[in-house]
């Protein structure tokens, strides 16, 4: 990536689990623009086998009161986001927050406020803008190969029929559940295609053994134009479907959810692997055309490089250049206000 280095940002996590591990400390130590400081751990020291210069503070506060650093990365459970986000921005940081942002959009524009009353700027992590997979329907949607939008799908299944461990997922505390896990995911890439919807439908579901949180969701959003999408999440698919269907009056595509960038850097996988965000050729998606005549033209679409470097280096053209952010205050407040209704 080129990029103009004039400054370096002085960074620190809040968590060094596998978010911090996998999401995180890879791409701000690949970014020149940013040295990765320091990091909480609580019990175990497992951050300085990766990197080893940097600090293990045993609390948040310890870190927050580390004067030098500029970025904190709130990647703690999603019910401490807005407390943590609270405290940082006090401490006069910027932040990068998870997903969810917030339990709920009042708390999201308390935290708007306070950010501009101490003068810095609040981040979202939306990675999955940045993903192999999307990246490639985003292409084949502005090729205009589809002609106009009928329907749209995006999926994200998994299976897993027993409570995880986590209880920030799985007990009914704030911004627990499914919808608060992969909705903020689904929503954001929907929202950053066609915006706010004029109306939208949501279902939940409970359907594990002994559940207490909802594990399956579906929300339909109305656009303009008769543009319909429809956005499934389930922890009970067997045989995953696509991830994303799209069918316009002159094509569908179809496409796999299989955005490798995790799994390679759970194996290890370094960002400087030339392998690194290419997907196989098998899971490239599908584009079926149809002409005046009726005659079907099938097309495979190859696969955009997956990477999520250019969202932290959105965050610091933004710091040190003052560009606007990709994701904004307003895709948040959307998606927010959809998933607490």
């Amino acid at each position: 990536m080129d990029t103009n280095i004039n400054k370096t940002i002085n960074a620190g996590l809040l968590a060094y689990g596998m978010s911090g591990k996998v999401f995180h400390a890879p791409f701000l130590h690949a970014h020149g623009g940013f040295n990765l400081k320091a990091v909480v751990e609580r019990s175990h020291k497992n951050a300085v086998n990766d990197y080893p210069n940097i600090i293990s503070y045993n609390s948040v506060e310890e870190l927050l009161n580390d004067k030098e650093i500029e970025l904190v990365v709130i990647n703690t459970p999603n019910n401490l986001h807005y407390e943590h986000a609270k405290a940082a921005l006090n401490a006069h940081k910027h932040i990068l927050v998870e997903k969810p942002f917030t339990a709920t959009s009042e708390q999201a524009k308390e935290l708007f406020e306070l950010a501009d009353s101490v003068g810095r700027q609040i981040f979202f992590y939306q990675n999955r803008r940045w993903d192999s997979d999307f990246t490639s329907v985003k292409k084949v949607l502005d090729s205009g190969k589809l002609g106009k939008l009928v329907e749209v799908h995006l999926r994200y299944d998994r299976y897993r029929n027993v409570i995880g461990p986590k209880a920030f997922k799985e007990k009914p505390v704030e911004a627990s559940g499914l919808l608060y896990d992969l909705g903020p995911h689904l929503l954001d890439q929907v929202i950053s295609l066609f915006g706010k919807p004029l109306s939208f439908h949501k279902i939940l579901g409970k359907n594990r053994a002994g559940t207490l949180v909802d594990d399956y969701f579906s929300i339909q959003l109305s656009y303009p134009d008769s543009v319909n999408v429809f956005v499934t999440s389930s922890m009970l698919v067997v045989n995953p479907q696509p991830g994303f269907v799209l069918h316009g009056v002159n094509g569908s595509f179809i496409k796999q959810r299989t955005d490798i960038q995790e799994e390679q850097l759970l194996a290890g996988m370094k960002l400087t692997d030339p392998a690194y965000g290419i997907e196989s050729p098998s899971k490239d998606g599908l584009l079926t055309t149809i002409d005046a005549e009726g005659n079907k033209t099938e097309e495979i679409i190859k696969s955009e490089t997956g990477s999520y470097l250019p969202l932290f280096e959105a965050i610091y053209q933004s710091i040190t250049n003052n560009k606007p952010y990709p994701v904004t205050r307003e895709d948040v407040l959307i998606q927010l206000e959809i998933i607490e209704s």
